[in-house]
């Protein structure tokens, strides 16, 4: 994509008041038997603030069910002090794109500037309102109350108003936009029949209020309106003119989006109405590519050239920690690779991997816990080929996958496979790529025939969702039955895998109607052994995640689902 320089500042036509502080809602009555029980553990305390927080309650309210402080909130400068301040962000710089189909967190990280969303979710794993003031969700999850921020207004002087929240929400629901993974998300309100919104489904109920009428339950789409293909466009968005005619809420305007070298933020000065002093204090803020191989990254940082890093992986993360003036801030995640079969994927007019024993050998063949030392420096957990973590609520512990070459090399000529060379593709950068080299490394010991074939970003990312073996990796979500509905139901937009079960898909939908986190927790039990079981993927381990950012920088530490926040950017 060229360089678009803006031009158009586009001015209010009357200033509002400042955005209030977000109210002390309660914790919802049928919630509070479990935070009894989740008082004495992390991991249900962790899905009780989710859960707490997405059903309407304030963070404060979540935390004090649970008998603990709310984190505290840092003291905010005003404007004036970070007046002209410049912060210079080391990230991969992609295309631009409509939102709903983005399938990279980093395009979205450069529009936040100025396309901001409903909801946020923090790494405490609560959900904090943006564009929402409050939400509030019925006990049976069949009914959403949406109530907008008041004083909100587009940065080309319109009021935002709950049309813009109907229209938008209805473009999520359009299924045949190929790539749209917000429809499948918002699956619930999506009319089979047509693939469009359901009539009737969403509604304005108030001057700034919107109501979701859902036709079963789902306990999801708070979570969804918080991921990033999430983001609140204008009325008659064109994503081909999306860089000339930035419209949106936000308090920034792009100057230049060049793909793989750069992106530029500079801060809208017509637009200074904007949260009345409690954010946007850079005046400029700098995306710099530095390419695939961290070394370069490194690089700049001894040079002077960066002030932060956007995710730095093993072996380099010793090297960026040892930077002085510099911070190094960490946190486990859902994070992820898959090294997976695309069961419909043809080679040479045959479609191996929709042999479930071919699929099973690839994983007998593998030792997660030893793809985790090799590929990732033990800077994680290991896995166990499903897809669901521990810092997922609903996690259920299953025993630990087999690893036995001889069964995978039987089970490779049973299936008449034991000749056929498999082709590994992965991204040509560190941690993918030995990742890769790790588990073609057991393949070749098991006596199953692999090549390799490294290929750079712009050719893997062109046909990563079509490959016939290969790896991807994939970001922390805030519910395990979000990513089982991203990426695992049938013809999904992100089912990489090819696969389709419809008792999968049938418990699924039970399980996102599920409030009881106990009862919820034995159906994932379930699915979770169904995709183990069909040899869905190599899952091998979850990632914990490390970047660094210069002393005196605030807003920058690493978030659980990669998101760079330019407004919360400063320097202290």
């Amino acid at each position: 994509m060229p360089d678009r320089p803006t031009s158009k500042r586009p001015k209010p036509s009357r200033p509002i008041s400042p955005r209030p502080v977000r109210p002390l809602r309660p914790v919802p009555a049928h919630l509070l038997d479990q935070a009894v029980h989740a008082k004495q553990d992390p991991i249900s305390r962790r899905e009780f603030l989710a859960q707490a927080s997405s059903f309407g309650a304030s963070t404060a309210a979540a935390y004090a069910a649970l008998g603990l402080p709310a984190p505290a909130q840092a003291d905010e400068p005003s404007v004036t002090q970070a007046d002209m301040a410049i912060v210079r962000i080391q990230m991969t710089v992609r295309a631009l794109r409509d939102p709903r189909r983005y399938d990279w967190f980093q395009a979205a990280n450069v529009s936040r500037g100025w396309l901001e969303y409903l909801v946020s979710y923090e790494n405490d794993g609560t959900f904090r309102g943006q564009l929402l003031e409050s939400w509030e969700i019925s006990d049976d999850a069949t009914r959403y109350v949406l109530n907008l921020r008041p004083g909100v207004r587009w940065n080309d002087g319109n009021a935002f108003t709950a049309e813009d929240v109907i229209r938008n929400i209805a473009r999520w629901c359009e299924r045949d936009v190929p790539g749209n993974s917000m429809a499948g998300r918002f699956a619930v309100l999506v009319d089979p029949a047509t693939g469009q919104l359901r009539a009737g489904a969403v509604m304005q109920s108030g001057p700034d209020q919107v109501t979701l009428r859902l036709p079963r339950p789902d306990i999801s789409l708070i979570a969804g309106m918080a991921d990033y293909p999430a983001a609140i466009v204008p009325e008659g968005f064109d994503p081909a003119t999306m860089l000339d005619a930035p419209i949106g809420t936000g308090p920034y305007l792009p100057e230049i989006v060049e793909p793989g070298v750069r992106a530029i933020l500079v801060r809208n000065e017509d637009h200074t109405w904007w949260n009345a002093g409690k954010g946007a204090w850079m005046q400029r803020i700098e995306f710099i590519d530095t390419g695939t191989d961290p070394s370069a990254a490194l690089t700049a940082a001894r040079a002077g050239e960066i002030d932060m890093t956007h995710s730095i992986q093993d072996p380099f993360i010793d090297a960026f920690g040892a930077l002085d003036g510099w911070d190094q801030n960490e946190i486990d995640t859902a994070a992820t690779i898959v090294i997976r079969p695309n069961q419909l994927a043809e080679v040479d007019g045959e479609r191996p991997y929709s042999d479930l024993r071919v699929r099973r050998a690839l994983q007998l063949a593998v030792s997660n816990e030893v793809v985790l030392e090799l590929g990732y420096g033990n800077r994680g957990a290991v896995a166990e080929n499903h897809h669901i973590a521990p810092l997922h609520p609903e996690y259920a512990p299953l025993p630990a996958p087999q690893y036995d070459p001889a069964a995978a090399r039987a089970l490779m000529a049973e299936a008449g496979m034991a000749e056929f060379e498999h082709n590994l593709i992965s991204l040509d950068d560190g941690w993918r790529r030995d990742t890769c080299d790790a588990v073609a490394a057991f393949l070749t010991d098991a006596g199953i025939k692999v090549r390799r074939t490294i290929l750079p970003g712009p050719e893997y990312w062109a046909g990563w969702a079509r490959f016939a073996y290969s790896s991807t990796d994939w970001g922390h979500r805030p519910l395990g039955v979000q990513t089982y509905a991203l990426a695992y139901r049938t013809n999904e937009a992100w089912n990489e895998f090819g696969w389709s079960d419809a008792a999968f898909d049938a418990m699924l939908e039970q399980a996102l109607a599920t409030l009881d986190i106990e009862v919820r927790r034995r159906l994932m039990a379930q699915l979770q052994t169904m995709v183990q079981d069909a040899g869905v993927t190599v899952q091998p381990y979850w990632r914990r995640l490390y970047n660094h950012t210069r002393k005196g920088l605030a807003g920058g530490a690493h978030h659980i689902g990669f998101e760079i926040r330019p407004a919360e950017l400063r320097w202290t």
